[in-house]
């Protein structure tokens, strides 16, 4: 494996479509899990249904900032 000293080093086309997938893959996951984690908030709420709005409304912004920290 070639070392990167100098900053100079080019991924192959083979290691770069690799790169490419599995960060569409990793993507892809992330997707799933905020979905997942949506889905068992709103289980979790239907024994609460007055505090259903104010938590939809603080989970939309709480996977916007989670959305926001995974783009950094």
């Amino acid at each position: 494996m070639t070392r990167d000293f100098d900053g100079s080093y080019q991924p192959s086309a083979k290691a770069r479509k690799q790169q490419e997938k599995d960060q569409r893959r990793m993507e892809y996951r992330r997707a799933i899990e905020c979905y997942c984690d949506q889905r068992q908030l709103l289980r979790d709420l239907a024994d609460y249904p007055d505090l259903q709005e104010l938590t939809a409304w603080r989970a939309a912004s709480a996977a916007s900032q989670k959305s926001a920290q995974q783009a950094r």
